[in-house]
């Protein structure tokens, strides 16, 4: 008989399955509360739980607790990126970023990614499968557990595509915004997409109030194709009304991130192109030089080139912030230290 996987289950869902063992309703509340509360690392850490009930859930459930294989920390900001190892062998990438406002941690959603963007090492060995919900969840978790400190912020923008993870996403989210639980806003929590129009579509009918942030990265359909493979699927303007959209279903600022790659989406012809591309759309562009990595010629843009991008951007009514970089001492862009796990083991 399959195990369950007990870390994705909902306290109603646990309080089933409790019923089902022959247990009374309050031990899932108990259970739960370890769980998306204290963030216990397995089932001995849950005090207050009989050996018998332990021995029940160990023959029943599985219990998601990620192990940190790898852990750099940068010397220039504190940045901490994790590798860490699922159950299956795989392993996955996870940031921790502090900030003024609060400390960030930027999660994967997937073992690798589909997507093909060409700036992007998380897609170079392609999509292994999805993350449970669990497996999401337990990177903020374990990360809150190493570091010991409190998680304020949630970026769904490692490697994976959320939006590729649908029904996954959606549990990971209703988990961690649960009173219940670690009880994180909405408004704390940001989803980034390449631009899976449906997908865009269904969650602007969820009626939840998270933040969308939309991979972009350049001016034309044209020019969007030679970075992003997503864009012969669906083209730039399709993605643009899907996140009209979701503005009007939610309220929610929209984000377009932007990597500038030097002599390929950063002239002046290219913001004036975005200008009047993103006209009207309540949104922030978010600039972000491309981190390079070593399987691609791409180059970011100098800190002048971005500055003038940014300028011109300005003169045309569009919000912008640079990115502040983070971590580019220790692997920083998506994907690249697992890259560089699975090339050392092989």
């Amino acid at each position: 008989m399959e195990k369950k996987d007990i870390k994705s289950l909902t306290l109603a869902e646990l309080t089933e399955e409790m019923k089902a063992l022959g247990e009374p309703a309050f031990r899932a509340r108990q259970i739960y509360e370890w769980m998306h509360k204290k963030m216990a690392g397995d089932y001995e850490e849950m005090s207050n739980i009989s050996k018998a009930l332990k021995q029940k859930l160990k023959e029943n459930f599985e219990y998601t607790s990620l192990k940190a294989v790898r852990v750099q920390e940068s010397k220039i900001d504190e940045t901490k990126k994790f590798l860490f190892a699922l159950s299956d062998g795989n392993v996955i990438e996870s940031v921790f970023m502090k900030y003024k406002f609060g400390n960030s941690v930027c999660i994967s959603s997937q073992v690798g990614c589909r997507m093909g963007c060409k700036f992007c090492a998380s897609t170079l060995d392609g999509v292994e499968r999805n993350l449970l919900p669990s497996e999401m969840l337990d990177q903020i978790y374990s990360i809150a557990r190493i570091t010991g400190e409190k998680i304020s912020r949630v970026v769904v923008m490692g490697s994976g595509e959320p939006l590729d993870n649908y029904d996954n996403l959606l549990k990971f989210i209703t988990l961690l915004t649960d009173e219940n639980g670690i009880n994180m806003g909405q408004r704390n929590l940001t989803v980034s997409t390449c631009g899976i129009v449906p997908n865009i579509l269904r969650l602007a009918e969820e009626k939840l109030s998270i933040n969308l942030a939309i991979s972009l990265h350049a001016s034309n359909n044209e020019k969007r194709k030679e970075l992003m493979p997503i864009a012969n699927k669906y083209e730039i303007h399709e993605v643009l009304d899907a996140c009209r959209t979701y503005f009007d279903k939610t309220g929610r600022q929209l984000t377009f991130e932007y990597s500038l790659v030097s002599g390929v989406n950063d002239t002046e012809e290219d913001a004036r192109e975005l200008s009047e591309l993103l006209k009207g759309i309540n949104a922030v562009v978010n600039l972000i030089p491309v981190n390079p990595i070593k399987e691609r010629t791409f180059r970011p843009t100098d800190r002048a080139g971005a500055l003038a991008f940014k300028n011109k951007l300005e003169k045309n009514r569009i919000n912008v912030t640079i990115r502040r970089e983070m971590g580019r001492d220790i692997d920083g862009a998506c994907g690249q230290l697992r890259r560089r796990h699975l090339e050392e083991d092989s």
